[in-house]
């Protein structure tokens, strides 16, 4: 069984344009040269610069949460290998668009050149992700692929968020899930239990 079928059937992938985006955007097309072979494995595996493509399981399970919609405007924080950013330019289609945040430029290069493979309306900025980014907010969802260290969840992404938008973020060994229901009040789910690499702030 390969890994999309094993996720499904563990009922981590449940959205039918989840399901489609990863069956066609190939992990292994985002991984380096030499751990191309590991590319069906379950887990969260090393990219460069301390920083990884995260495990599918947990990529199913935030995507799951985060629910990307055809013509959603999505901000992508910690872009790293450019793998989510292309799941999800798959999933808001021509219409969508999604912002790539990567603090590490290198990996912003990475991940643009990986991303380009697939088309998309993407654009990749080199930039502190825990400032969100204020020229194209409002954002219908914010996804964010490293951990905040602090127990606050940066104030900037809840003011670049729209009213009914979600963000879905790990907070130390959790993921979370906010929605926005006012300009003041979020309300916030919790899901224990997940590992990230630390979110890098300049």
């Amino acid at each position: 069984m390969d890994l999309i079928d094993s996720l499904i059937q563990q009922g981590w992938l449940k959205t039918p344009g989840i399901i489609e985006a990863f069956r066609e955007i190939k992990r292994i097309d985002f991984m380096p040269e030499d751990m191309k072979e590991l590319a069906e494995l379950n887990e969260a595996l090393l990219i460069g610069k301390g920083q990884t493509i995260s495990q599918p399981l947990v990529v199913a399970f935030m995507l799951e949460q985060l629910n990307p919609l055809p013509k959603d405007k999505i901000l992508d924080i910690g872009s790293g290998s450019g793998w989510t950013t292309a799941l999800l330019a798959e999933i808001v289609g021509s219409k969508g668009k999604v912002i790539a945040l990567e603090v590490i430029p290198e990996l912003k290069e990475f991940g643009e050149k990986n991303a380009a493979k697939y088309g998309g309306i993407t654009e990749f900025i080199c930039a502190d992700g825990s400032k969100g980014y204020s020229k194209e907010a409002p954002f219908d969802k914010i996804l964010v692929s490293a951990a905040v260290q602090s127990k606050q969840m940066p104030l900037a992404w809840q003011e670049q968020l729209k009213i009914g938008g979600k963000i879905v973020a790990p907070i130390g060994s959790s993921i979370w899930v906010f929605n926005k229901k006012t300009e003041t009040e979020m309300e916030e789910i919790e899901h224990p239990g997940f590992m990230f690499v630390p979110l890098v702030e300049k």
